[in-house]
């Protein structure tokens, strides 16, 4: 079950792992590594301040939705969240503030991308985890199309996924990404890429050039730093790797015991 921890009313815990980091009075302090780096993302999808479409599969405590409307105010976020029990939650203890411009929805996210218009977002941002993975209907090239079809020419996806080697899960999902798509990046800490644990990768993509001089040296210089791998090096990485369809779509890997937890 959600819990917002009322000593300091913004870290919110689900079964007892780290879900969502808010400071309600710095909407641009992120705590966690991979929202940090997702944020990377946003900060250099557009021209610095400039208002944009997001749509955000999976919502949490709003940490990114917040540092999006601060840093580009005006911008039209959706939010969708599968648990309503958390959505509610969220609004009471941590509400937005008036005239954020989000939406949040409670609803399932491959369905309301399948009924989300043509090239309607700047950026689609997935964050869903089902408990700890990342449920098997978001991990397939038929989900891969949908967010493609919603993106607008140019724009760009950005996931959080998580994995450990020999990497299965994560290279599946660079071939589904890699054939829909005509450019991909893949952002992670060292010894994640290095296979020394499991962890977080940020996944992206794009049908338009992306930003990955920007984004590999703010993220080589961040207090987490990580590596941008694209190209040949990112090519090898998924080489074999084949396309899954919604028939053999899995979930993520269960994480190995405490490999989130607070320690």
């Amino acid at each position: 079950m959600p819990d917002v921890d009322r000593e300091r009313a913004w870290l919110l815990t689900v079964d007892g792992a780290p879900q969502s980091y808010v400071d309600l009075d710095d909407p641009e302090h992120l705590e966690f590594e991979y929202v940090r780096r997702l944020a990377h993302v946003l900060d250099h999808a557009a021209e610095p301040g400039l208002p944009l479409d997001l749509l955000h599969l999976g919502g949490g405590a709003l940490t990114l939705p917040r540092y999006a409307a601060a840093t580009r105010p005006g911008s039209r976020q959706t939010v969708v969240e599968f648990d309503a029990g958390l959505v509610e939650l969220v609004a009471e203890y941590l509400p937005l503030p008036e005239g954020a411009g989000v939406t949040v929805h409670a609803a399932d996210a491959r369905a309301w991308l399948e009924g989300a218009p043509t090239d309607s977002a700047d950026v689609v941002v997935a964050d869903v985890f089902g408990g700890s993975r990342v449920p098997a209907q978001l991990t397939s090239v038929e989900y891969a199309r949908e967010a493609a079809r919603v993106l607008r020419p140019g724009g760009l996806y950005a996931a959080n996924l998580a994995d450990g080697a020999p990497f299965g899960f994560l290279r599946g999902q660079l071939a589904n990404f890699g054939a829909v798509f005509g450019e991909l990046a893949l952002i992670a800490e060292p010894a994640v890429l290095r296979g020394r644990r499991f962890g977080n990768a940020v996944l992206l993509a794009s049908d338009g050039g992306l930003p990955v001089g920007g984004l590999a040296r703010r993220c080589a210089s961040d207090a987490f730093p990580a590596r941008v791998e694209e190209g040949e090096s990112l090519a090898r990485f998924m080489r074999g790797a084949a396309v899954v369809g919604d028939a053999d779509a899995v979930a993520s890997p269960q994480p190995p015991e405490g490999a989130f937890s607070l320690g």
